[in-house]
Order: C-alpha cells, then structure tokens, then sequence
C-alpha cells in the first residue's frame, strides 16, 4: 500500500473512531494564538481557565495585551505554568504585530507562508510546533503541525523511526497527504485525541485503539 493510501486509511480509522474534533476551540483567531503560546508542556484544561482569566480582566484583546505589562499578563495566566516566561512570549508576539502589521493578526496572512513561518520562528520563545499551530489554526495556512503524540503513534505504527525530528516528521505528511487545511486541522486533532486518551506513553490501552491491528508495537491484551 502506497504511504499516501496508508496515512488516509488511518485518517479514517480515527474519524470514525473519535468524530470531528472541532478543533482549536476559540471566539476569535487571535485567541488560537493565545491558546497556541499558552499550551505548551500543559493539559489545555489549563491552557481554558488562563484564557477565561484573561476574558475576566479585560486583558485577552491584542491591545489590551500590547498596553497591559507582563507582571500583569502573568497573574493571569497562573494555571499555564511556566507563567512568566509565558507572558513574555505573548509580549513579543503583541510587540511583534503591533510594530510590524499594524497590530492586526489577520495581515500576517497577506505574506508568502515560507516568509512567514521563518518571520515567526525568529521571535523569542516561539518553536516549530507553536508556530506551526498559529498558522493552521488561527490563520487557516496549510501547514501540518506535529509533536510528541505524532512521534509516539507513528513510531508503534512502524512508520516513523523514534528520532525523528520534527521537521521530519511534517514533512512525512505533507509530501504523501493532499495540501488540504481542513485535512491537516483534522487530522493533528485526531492524532492528539488517540495520544490523549489511549496510545498513552506508559500503560497504553491497546484493547481500545482503533489502530491495533496496524500497530507494531502494541502491548498484549
């Protein structure tokens, strides 16, 4: 079977297992980039009461974030972890728009995506996977985003080697999916479901995967 014919295979095994994930959860695409920069190493459980913490002090919106100070965006976003340096991520994100677009996301989306995405990796404190999630999330580029639950899963299914680098591993999927934004969004959420709740690093629950029968590395049942 062809890598293309095998990752839509497995595409399907978990929609019809998980459903459509409805995925980034948020009012506006400048919350998904809030929610993307405030997610990282934390359950996103976290990631919704820091958001609803922000909404309480009036402090979510760009501008209000470009005047407020990072002690005080940090209050806020207590539940995060890594809090302080978090608000200062979201400081040079805000700066960032503010001086160059005009402090509107919706103009980073007028620049070629290439550009772009090196524009974004050169700020501080923003990786791959957080920029990678800005620009599919939040401004619907076609870009596939991967992280440790991609690398877990793919690894057992036989299909990626365990030190593959995260650029490797997006550009596994993007050479052998369709360029499609719908697919990508679906697709990482889908892969993050399966990760979260059953191909779990110590103890997973094989019995439950829809993916068992394909898997190389499944534990007896």
């Amino acid at each position: 079977m062809l890598i293309k014919d095998t990752l839509l295979n497995i595409y399907e095994c978990l929609y019809q297992h998980f459903g459509p994930r409805g995925w980034w959860p948020a009012d506006t695409p400048w919350e998904v980039a809030v929610g993307a920069i405030l997610t990282q190493n934390v359950a996103w459980r976290n990631v919704e009461q820091a958001i609803a913490n922000l909404k309480e002090a009036n402090l979510l919106g760009l501008q209000e974030m470009q005047l407020a100070t990072e002690e005080e965006i940090a209050s806020r976003i207590r539940p995060t972890r890594y809090y302080n340096t978090k608000a200062r991520k979201l400081k040079v994100f805000v700066n960032y728009l503010t001086e160059h677009y005009a402090g509107e996301l919706s103009n980073l989306w007028h620049q070629p995506l290439e550009k772009l995405r090196l524009e974004l990796l050169n700020l501080w404190g923003l990786g791959p996977e957080t920029v990678d999630s800005i620009l599919l999330y939040a401004g619907n580029q076609p870009v596939f985003v991967v992280d440790a639950y991609t690398r877990r899963i793919f690894n057992r299914l036989g299909l990626l080697p365990e030190k593959v680098t995260y650029a490797e591993m997006q550009r596994f999927f993007m050479d052998h999916l369709p360029v499609e934004v719908k697919l990508y969004n679906e697709y990482h959420a889908l892969i993050d479901a399966l990760g979260n709740r059953l191909c779990l690093n110590r103890s997973p629950k094989c019995h439950l995967c829809p993916l068992a029968d394909q898997c190389q590395g499944k534990t007896p049942a």
